[in-house]
């Protein structure tokens, strides 16, 4: 397999292209990482290739916070201003005045 530069990056938030949830990105595989029997619980017919960028997210929908694991194909960015709640994402990043994220101490931008 031959991975591919990840279109997205490390505390960018992100919207799926089919499902109505959005988080912020904090792990990427260059391509997929995951065991067998998850791939092949997802239906064939919306299965993405592996040879692909894949985005582990803080993400959240109207009702719960989780952790996913998505395909860059189904990703779009995110320009919502709204604040994600996940409980998670005050560990790992903190919030700039544009609305971004960022890793705690990390370089300010």
């Amino acid at each position: 397999m031959e991975a591919r530069i990840a279109k997205f990056r490390i505390g960018q938030v992100v919207r799926h292209r089919k499902f109505p949830f959005r988080g912020v990105i904090f792990d990427v595989d260059p391509v997929f990482a995951n065991t067998e029997d998850w791939w092949l619980a997802i239906p064939e017919d919306v299965r993405p290739v592996k040879e692909q960028p894949f985005y582990h997210l803080f993400a959240e929908n109207a009702d719960t916070e989780y952790v996913a694991y998505v395909s860059e194909q189904n990703l779009l960015p995110d320009d919502n201003p709204a604040p994600l709640r996940h409980p998670q994402i005050r560990d790992m990043f903190e919030r700039a005045n544009d609305g971004s994220y960022r890793l705690r101490g990390g370089p300010q931008h």
